[in-house]
């Protein structure tokens, strides 16, 4: 019975956090109605916006719960207290991606006035990498916040970067092909942020010691995951797909194939997994 009680109240707490952080997005997107935009015209790109973000909050609270129990009172205090820190580092998150990431275009009228598919899949990729780097900052034992925020704060430069080097490495602009409402392009973009998001979080994960022990483990899984990516790519594009050309499918063609870029997304997850498993 005990369990049960315990279980009851951690499930409630999760509940009303998540509630809390799906108000807090509603109001900082007050601009539109969500409601009308998504019943009344359908609007795909808000859909995958939002279910990103959804996503990514589960996946942000789940940190402050992971993990073995310290007691019904230390549980209730620590879902409560990081579960809302989780809340207001996701949409930090999502407004700095926003203006770094994809800073060449306003996202909300993508997303909302053209209905942009590949700005959606982008955000829906930003809020989950973002879950899971917020995983990783607030799981384990021995922290606090201070030391969340440190390694949201550093992972969320990690990521950035991993998208300024993708777009580097590509025989295409990011930013002109998803504002030409190119979904392909964003689906793969949104792949490589989750992938990214998984190696980075999920290298934080665990107990705090110190900082000079956690921040060269950290540091060592993130370069992994910056050196992995180019070389998934690669990969994919000469194991999965060899006779074709990926970039020439996801931009090089007047109707870009979405597919091809479905494949390009799950490689990037599928590899952050293995080196996660791996390493």
């Amino acid at each position: 019975m005990d369990i049960i009680i315990h279980s009851a109240v951690l499930l409630f707490c999760f509940y009303a956090v998540f509630f809390i952080g799906k108000f807090i997005n509603d109001k900082l997107n007050k601009s539109y109605n969500i409601v009308y935009e998504l019943v009344k015209n359908d609007n795909p790109a808000l859909a995958l916006s939002l279910a990103g973000y959804y996503l990514g909050l589960v996946i942000a609270i789940g940190g402050a719960v992971a993990g073995p129990s310290n007691g019904l009172i230390s549980d209730f205090l620590d879902i409560t207290i990081y579960g809302l820190l989780a809340v207001v580092l996701l949409n930090l998150s999502t407004f700095i991606c926003d203006k770094v990431i994809l800073y060449k275009f306003k996202v909300s009228d993508e997303l909302i006035r053209d209905q942009n598919q590949g700005t959606g899949a982008v955000s829906f990729g930003v809020c989950v990498a973002s879950g899971f780097l917020i995983y990783g900052a607030v799981s384990g034992e021995g922290g606090s916040i201070w030391t969340a925020i440190g390694f949201w704060a550093i992972g969320q430069v990690i990521l950035i970067l991993a998208g300024k080097i993708y777009n580097f490495i590509l025989p295409y602009d990011i930013h002109e092909e998803i504002e030409k409402d190119n979904v392909a392009a964003g689906v793969s973009f949104g792949g490589l942020l989750i992938g990214t998001g998984l190696i980075i979080g999920l290298s934080a994960e665990g107990d705090f010691y110190s900082w000079s022990y956690n921040i060269k483990q950290y540091v060592i899984y993130a370069l992994i995951g910056l050196l992995l990516m180019p070389f998934v790519r690669f990969l994919t594009d000469k194991l999965l797909l060899p006779t074709e050309s990926l970039s020439k499918e996801i931009a090089g063609q007047e109707k870009p194939n979405v597919g091809a870029a479905y494949i390009e997304g799950f490689s990037y997850i599928a590899a952050a997994l293995a080196v996660n498993w791996c390493i």
